[in-house]
C-alpha cells in the first residue's frame, strides 16, 4: 500500500523559515542552470480579469532533490472580504524515480515564502551593495515576504517605503503593523541562534513609511519590488534613477504589467525562466512591442548565482529580474518541509 504525507498550513508555518527558504530557492536555480530540473508547461485560466485567476505550474528536479510535481493555485483578490485567504491552493510531491506521492501540501505559506525569497535573492545578486531606500509597490500579503526576503539579503536597508495602488489604507495598515508581523513571523525562528537574531533584530529596527508621492518614492528607491496585480504601468520610465534595481513579481499571466516598458530599453534584464517571462512575465509587453528581443534578456538567475554571467557590471546599471514565479521553487520548499516534517513526525500519513 502506498502512503504519503499531507502537511497543513499551520505546520508548514511551524516547519519553514525565510533565510532556508532563500538557500534552497537559490539551489533550485542552480540546478535549473545546469539542466537538471525542467519546467513543465504552464495552464492558465482567468476567472474575471484583475479579480480572480488560477494557475497550474508543474516540473522536475533531479540532483539531491530528484522529485516531480504541480502546485494549483487559484488568486480571488475579493476573498478578503469574505474572511478567506487570496491565495488558496495546493502543492503535490512525487518521487522521480517510481512516480510514488511522497505529500500533498497547502500551498499559501510556501507561495509566499518561495516568492518572497525570489525577490530576496534578486536584490541579493543585482542591486548595489550599499542600497538603503528599498520600495514595496502593493501592500498586500505578498507585500510581507518581500520585505522580510529583501531585509534577510541587503545588509545596509535604512527606510522601507509602501505604496499600493488600489489601497492607500492597505499602505498605512502595513506600515503601522509591519515591525510586529516581522517579529512574529520569522525574527521568532531564530531565538535560539542568538547573533544572527540579534543581527536580523537590528536590521527590522529601520524607518517603514507610506509613499505620499509615488514619483518621489520610485526617484529615491535603491531597490524597487512590484507585487500587484496591475495591467497598467505604475512606474515611469522618467522616474527610475541610475543604478536602481528593480524585481517584478506581479506579472505572472499574460496582459499583466507593472512598470513601463520602455524601462526595459535601458536597463540590464534577468529572468527566472526566459521562454517564461517572454510569455507571461514583465518582458511580454516590451518585447511584443518591439523594444526589446528575447536577445536582449542578459540571463536567467541561475547563471548569475552560478558565477557565469555577471549581474551588476557598473554602480550606474539599471537592473530588473523578472520573475514569474517558477514550479521549482515550489518543488523544492515542498520537500525541504516534507523532509523536516518526516524528522519531527509531523503531519497526517494517508494511505491510497
Amino acid at each position: 500500500m502506498i502512503s504519503f504525507r499531507v502537511l497543513n498550513e499551520e505546520i508548514i508555518k511551524e516547519l519553514l523559515d525565510i533565510k532556508n527558504v532563500i538557500q534552497i530557492v537559490e539551489e533550485a536555480y542552480i540546478l535549473k542552470d545546469s539542466d537538471q530540473a525542467s519546467l513543465f508547461p504552464i495552464i492558465t485560466h482567468v476567472f474575471e480579469p484583475g479579480k480572480a485567476d488560477m494557475d497550474i505550474k508543474s516540473g522536475q528536479l533531479k540532483g539531491n532533490v530528484n522529485v516531480f510535481g504541480l502546485k494549483i493555485v487559484s488568486w480571488f483578490g475579493e476573498n478578503i472580504k469574505k474572511n478567506l485567504p487570496s491565495l488558496i491552493g495546493a502543492i503535490m510531491v512525487f518521487d522521480s524515480q517510481t512516480g510514488v506521492p511522497l505529500g500533498v501540501l497547502s500551498a499559501e505559506h510556501i507561495t509566499g515564502l518561495r516568492t518572497g525569497a525570489a525577490g530576496g535573492i534578486g536584490a541579493k545578486y543585482l542591486a548595489r551593495k550599499d542600497s538603503e531606500n528599498l520600495l514595496i509597490i502593493g501592500a498586500g500579503r505578498q507585500a510581507l515576504f518581500q520585505t522580510a526576503a529583501a531585509l534577510t539579503t541587503l545588509e545596509n536597508i535604512k527606510k522601507v517605503t509602501v505604496y499600493d495602488p488600489i489601497s492607500n489604507e492597505m499602505a498605512i495598515n502595513f506600515c503601522n503593523n509591519i515591525k510586529i508581523r516581522l517579529k512574529n513571523d520569522f525574527l521568532s525562528k531564530y531565538e535560539n541562534d542568538k547573533d544572527y537574531f540579534k543581527t536580523l533584530a537590528k536590521r527590522y529596527d529601520i524607518i517603514f513609511k507610506v509613499a505620499d508621492d509615488i514619483k518621489k518614492a520610485v526617484g529615491e528607491a535603491d531597490v524597487i519590488v512590484t507585487a500587484t496585480p496591475s495591467r497598467k504601468p505604475i512606474i515611469k520610465k522618467e522616474w527610475v534613477k541610475r543604478g536602481t534595481h528593480i524585481t517584478c513579481i506581479g506579472s505572472d499571466m499574460e496582459g499583466k504589467q507593472e512598470i513601463n516598458e520602455n524601462i526595459f530599453s535601458i536597463a540590464r534584464v534577468f529572468a527566472d525562466d526566459i521562454n517564461q517571462i517572454i510569455k507571461v512575465g514583465e518582458a511580454e509587453i516590451p518585447i511584443k512591442k518591439g523594444i526589446i528581443t528575447r536577445e536582449d534578456i542578459v540571463a536567467e538567475i541561475g547563471e548569475v548565482i552560478s558565477g557565469k554571467v555577471a549581474g551588476r557590471v557598473s554602480e550606474g546599471d539599471i537592473t530588473i529580474f523578472d520573475s514569474t514565479g517558477i514550479a521549482l521553487q515550489d518543488l523544492v520548499t515542498a520537500s525541504l518541509a516534507l523532509k523536516v516534517a518526516k524528522e519531527k513526525d509531523l503531519g497526517i500519513i494517508v494511505e491510497l
